[in-house]
């Protein structure tokens, strides 16, 4: 799958995984965006290490590998950004 589908599935995953955790990021939209986009490149990276299959174009197998990296992906976001700012 070519590198404009990932920033599209990760356009849509970025939205559903602030739709799914909600709250205030410290980055905002867009940033929960550019998460997303990282986020499904990682989900479809660690789906295909896995052995479960190739993330070969737009299909369900592959919309979910990039939610669920998405998701991932922010909630370490999260993490780590509340840590930081507990600490300072």
């Amino acid at each position: 799958m070519g590198v404009l589908a990932w920033i599209v599935f990760g356009l849509i995953a970025g939205l559903i995984a602030k739709a799914m955790h909600p709250g205030k990021d410290p980055g905002g939209w867009i940033l929960t965006i550019i998460i997303g986009i990282i986020g499904a490149v990682l989900g479809g990276w660690v789906g295909t290490a896995v052995g479960w299959g190739d993330v070969d174009g737009f299909n369900f197998r592959s919309f979910l590998l990039a939610i669920g990296g998405s998701v991932l992906l922010l909630a370490i976001y999260r993490m780590f950004s509340k840590r930081r700012t507990i600490d300072s």
